[in-house]
Order: structure tokens, then sequence, then C-alpha cells
């Protein structure tokens, strides 16, 4: 997946999320509604997580060293789990402490700014559906004919599912603090606004869990998608290779992805032939899957019979060369 959509994303999201952040602090200092504080803390945390996924973006295309000789890539998913933590900790956390005081100590919105509340969600609304559709117009490419919650789950660029489920959270998000702020205007029982506020906060930690796990994940390390596992295997065999025997991948990058495989030859090839081989071996790889950038193949004779397949559902490595086959043994003397 191209950088450049997410970054789209991001930026549109930024400025969505700095305009509204503005506004809604205006609406609290006129009306003190604790929903209209939650928001504001919602898009000032939304905000501060566009930037470190753009600062994660900057990290990530620092060049290898020899401390990490495959590049800084996963800067990316580290900084898109400090966004799950900071949505969670000062989003989240924060609405339902100020849903909690509020409950117990109550006051109705009144006065004559009544009605910015409900002005600023309006266009607080408008802007982040603006950010949403950005979002999931550069989306849409990369999704092909997964469902909108198989896109969140198998996409290895963490950008725009992150800023997809914001954007979706923050609309809700607005939602429920147009529920509360109406409640209390037509009720004048501020508890409807602690509700709203902690709807807002349930909802902002259930988005931080999510993420968190998705970003975990690519964190640890995951393989490639079927689809390019496939190619991979595909594209191995050819000329020189009979047979993949053992194949493993990891993304060690949402762009960059490292490729190990033991793979067949024929058992009369020489050392020339077998270096032919691997070469042609990953320039087909690197073909059918550009983002395939360390390749490493290990070539071997294929056993008459492969050990027990080994987890992942490839076969074991076997535990060394395959001795040649020796004569029937002679009977012993006297027989």
């Amino acid at each position: 997946m191209s950088t450049q959509g997410g970054t789209r994303a991001i930026v549109a999201a930024l400025l969505a999320n700095t305009g509204i952040a503005i506004t809604k602090f205006i609406a609290y200092l006129l009306t003190q509604s604790s929903s209209m504080l939650a928001e504001s803390v919602h898009s000032v945390a939304d905000a501060g997580n566009q930037l470190l996924l753009l600062l994660g973006g900057k990290r990530a295309q620092r060049a290898a060293d020899s401390e990490h000789p495959f590049g800084y890539g996963r800067s990316r998913y580290f900084y898109a789990f400090l966004v799950a933590v900071i949505l969670f900790s000062v989003g989240g956390l924060f609405a339902l402490y100020e849903a909690y005081e509020k409950f117990f100590s109550p006051h109705p919105i009144e006065g004559r700014w009544w009605w910015v509340p409900l002005a600023v969600l309006v266009i607080a609304i408008g802007m982040e559906s603006f950010s949403l559709r950005t979002a999931v117009h550069e989306a849409l490419p990369h999704k092909g004919t997964q469902s909108w919650w198989g896109f969140i789950r198998t996409s290895k660029s963490p950008e725009l599912p992150v800023v997809l489920l914001e954007d979706i959270g923050a609309l809700l998000g607005l939602v429920f603090a147009m529920f509360g702020v109406s409640m209390t205007l037509l009720t004048h029982d501020g508890r409807w606004d602690a509700v709203g506020s902690a709807a807002i906060g349930l909802l902002l930690i259930t988005i931080a869990i999510v993420l968190a796990l998705e970003t975990k994940s690519l964190l640890l390390g995951e393989a490639a998608s079927k689809r390019d596992l496939d190619a991979v295997r595909a594209a191995l065999v050819g000329e020189g290779v009979t047979s993949v025997i053992h194949l493993k991948t990891q993304h060690i990058g949402p762009e960059e992805l490292l490729v190990a495989a033991k793979i067949e030859v024929p058992a009369a090839s020489s050392a020339a032939d077998v270096a032919r081989a691997i070469d042609a071996a990953e320039a087909r790889v690197r073909d059918a899957v550009p983002i395939a950038r360390a390749i490493y193949l290990e070539p071997d004779l294929r056993r008459a019979v492969d050990a027990a397949a080994a987890p992942g559902g490839e076969p074991a490595e076997p535990a060394g060369p395959a001795p040649d086959a020796a004569p029937p043994s002679s009977p012993p003397p006297g027989h």
C-alpha cells in the first residue's frame, strides 16, 4: 500500500480535528457542558494522534544501518500503537472521569449561550464527515473485495485503519454528545450530559483496545497475506527450482517483506547452476510481489519422505543431508 493515500487521510483528519477542538473548547467555556469538554479532549487527542502517525511515517523512511539492518519500517507500527494508548488514556479515561464528576454534581445548560453546543456539534459533524470521506476514498483502492472490518484486520499499513476508526469514533461520539446536550436542554437535568460523556468514554476505550490488538500483532511480526504468500510460492518454482520445501515470510514494514525459503534444486546441479537458479528465483519473486525486499533462499534436495509438518503447515526442516542409499548388508558368516 502506498503511503501517499494514508498521508492525505492523516492531513485531512488533522485539519478537521484541530478546527473542531477549537470550536468545542469555546462551546465548553460558554456552557460548561461535560459532553462538550469530553469531545474537546477527544478532538485534541485525535489531532495529537495524527501528528504521531505523520512522525512515524517520517521516521520509517530512515535508511537501514548496522543497528537496524532491515530498516525502520516498523516505526509506523510503534507510533500507531502509541495512538491506541493515547486514545485510551487521554480520550477514554478522561471522558469517563468527567462523566463521573458531572453525574454526582450535575448542572443544566442555561443562559443565552445554550444554543452554542448544538451549533458546534452540527459543524463538527460536517467536518468529521469530510475527514471520514477522505479516508474512505483513499482506502477504497486497497480494500478490494474485503469488508471494511476485514480491511482493518488484515491491512499491513496502519495509517488508514487508524484514521478510519478514529473518524468513525468521532462521528459516533458527536452523536452521543448531541444526545447528552439535547436531553440536558430539554429536561434541565445535567445528568444527561454526564451520560453523553460516559458513552463517549466507553466508545473511545473500545476503539483503543481494537487498535492496540491490531498494532500489537503487526509489531510482533505478521506473515504475508495469503495472496502474496501464494504468489511468492508460485514465483519461486521455475528454471532450476523444482519445488518449495519450506517457506516463511514476515513484514518488516508495511511495504517491506522478508522472504526465507528452502528450495529444491535438481540433484545433479553444479554450484554455478544453483547460483543462477537462486538469482532467477529472487527476480521472479520481486516481479510477483514488489514489496519482497529481503529474500534468503537455501538450496536443498527433496527427501524421500518429508519430516512431520512443522507449525504453519510447512514441512519441518530436515536434520541434515539425506544419506546415500546403503547397499544391502552381507549375511553374517555361517549363513
